[in-house]
């Protein structure tokens, strides 16, 4: 199966069983923009309380030996404007942009690689195409030319040579050509990336704000709060999960990259001494975290950002990284976990005339405390378990299936009676009771029980109840296994031990 047909498969699955839908569909919809339908957010909502679970409730256990404090926050969409001139958004959150003058597509010159075709050093010419990687640049651009342009490049014969560099960087005088339909592109120019807002009455620049484009300076703002009033001692992190907003030229890939999309970030503040001891630490707790999510270990993979990504800030950065079947055989960001030394404390302290050191009763000193941040993208997670998940099984009536971990799935159980007569829906009916208190379990009643089978397939419900003639006779149910396909038979009473017992693995 080709890779680019199942993420089609997936996105199509998405919307026929309601886990996500695209934003303002009936009116045409809106460009980097989604809803997460019923299933859909039961999912995000599942792995984000096993985040805040696994980061605040219950953190994991230090290099010492003894568990970490982090402690949960919940800040402002809508913060005072002069948080992101002191954070660097105002002035440094652009992206260089590429248009094209015929079809008017924008692109992200940093993703546009330009492969000039040169005969004799005279340029014969130059085309852009979509990549971050500029490795199969030449193949990508020579399938991307129309035939005139490519009998131009043949005719050279091996007399031709190619140069490859980015959008962002072409030499003066060298007109690229669009990656849609070969119309020439722009010069770079600069685009910021912010959704711009206006508090009160009246629009004006003095009421001019932002919406926030990350969760994490909210964290920082609070940073002084916190410590004055929750008795937290360095080491520490405070935690948030929120909406974010970027206003992205070129959204794409279903809910990888979108305009609005939820993140779930930690900043750890630590005495500058200790940072690269808890950014290794972090690094190797997020990455056994996504395996928590039932991610097969292949599929993951760490790339250390190289010194020319680094913000200027920045000490150290690590991507972990997913196999996207839209990125493959190449891996794409899932988490960032960066070492931000103690550059935005220190901006905000500047800029708000507020200290923001901490005084660390231990070794009678004051410091600017260091921060490691992992950061993840929520939405980016509920995409990578809905790639992770979707199995193509020809042999099932449903072609295909979600195999969720159980604790993740939606839907944990469905209660179905084989028929909807002889007494059978009044005891599935009592089994639902006495689960749904406990459990997220569904009755389904409607329809014949092999497409019953196979909608439960499709949103990737572990474990089907089904209520027969046999438990009429005997108080035995079905238990029917979505990834083995085996059937077998247990006690009406049993039912919930063994629910919770496959549920909590």
């Amino acid at each position: 199966m080709a890779e680019v047909n199942v993420m089609e498969q997936i996105v199509s699955l998405c919307k026929r069983r309601g886990f996500v839908f695209p934003a303002s569909e009936i009116y045409g919809g809106i460009n980097g923009f989604w809803d997460y339908g019923p299933l859909g957010v039961q999912l995000k909502n599942n792995i984000r309380d096993w985040w805040w679970r696994c980061m605040v409730e219950c953190p994991p256990i230090g290099p010492d030996g003894h568990p970490v404090q982090i402690v949960g926050l919940d800040s402002a969409i809508i913060q005072n404007p002069q948080t992101w001139v002191a954070s660097g958004h105002v002035g440094g959150f652009n992206d260089p942009m590429v248009d094209c003058r015929e079809c008017k597509s924008r692109f992200r010159a940093d993703h546009v690689a330009v492969v000039a075709f040169n005969k004799s050093d005279e340029l014969v010419i130059a085309v852009g195409v979509e990549t971050t990687s500029e490795e199969t640049a030449v193949a990508d651009a020579l399938a991307a030319m129309n035939s005139k342009n490519r009998r131009r490049v043949e005719q050279a014969g091996d007399e031709i040579s190619t140069t490859i560099f980015m959008a962002d960087k072409m030499p003066d005088g060298v007109k690229a050509l669009c990656p849609k339909c070969g119309g020439e592109l722009t010069e770079p120019r600069m685009f910021n990336l912010m959704f711009e807002t206006y508090v009160g009455a009246i629009r004006s620049d003095e009421a001019k704000a932002y919406l926030r484009p990350e969760t994490a300076q909210g964290i920082f703002l609070n940073y002084k709060n916190i410590v004055d009033t929750m008795r937290v001692k360095m080491p520490f992190g405070i935690a948030q999960i929120g909406k974010s907003f970027r206003n992205e030229v070129t959204p794409r890939n279903f809910i990888f990259r979108s305009r609005e999309f939820e993140q779930m970030e930690m900043e750890w503040f630590c005495q500058p001494a200790d940072a690269r001891v808890w950014y290794d630490f972090w690094k190797e707790q997020r990455m056994n975290w996504w395996e928590s999510l039932g991610i097969e270990k292949s599929r993951l993979r760490y790339r250390d950002h190289d010194k020319e990504e680094l913000a200027h800030y920045s000490q150290a950065c690590v991507d972990v990284e997913y196999l996207y079947p839209f990125t493959s055989p190449d891996f794409g960001e899932l988490e960032g976990i960066a070492h931000r030394g103690n550059f935005d404390l220190t901006q905000h302290q500047t800029h708000s005339k507020v200290k923001m050191e901490y005084f660390d009763q231990d070794t009678n000193e004051r410091y600017i405390p260091h921060v490691i941040e992992p950061a993840s993208g929520l939405t980016r997670a509920v995409l990578v378990l809905l790639c992770e998940a979707f199995t193509p099984d020809a042999n099932r009536p449903s072609q295909m299936f979600f195999k969720f971990k159980p604790k993740f799935a939606p839907i944990k159980a469905a209660i179905l009676p084989l028929v909807a007569r002889d007494g059978m829906p009044e005891v599935a009916e009592k089994l639902y009771l006495a689960l749904r208190d406990r459990h997220i379990v569904q009755l389904d009643v409607k329809q014949n029980i092999g497409k019953r089978y196979a909608r439960q397939d499709e949103i990737g419900t572990p474990f089907c109840f089904t209520v027969d003639g046999q438990t009429m006779q005997d108080n035995t149910v079905t238990v029917r296994d979505r990834d083995t396909l085996e059937q077998t038979r247990i006690n009406l009473d049993q039912v919930e031990k063994f629910l919770a017992d496959r549920i909590a693995e």
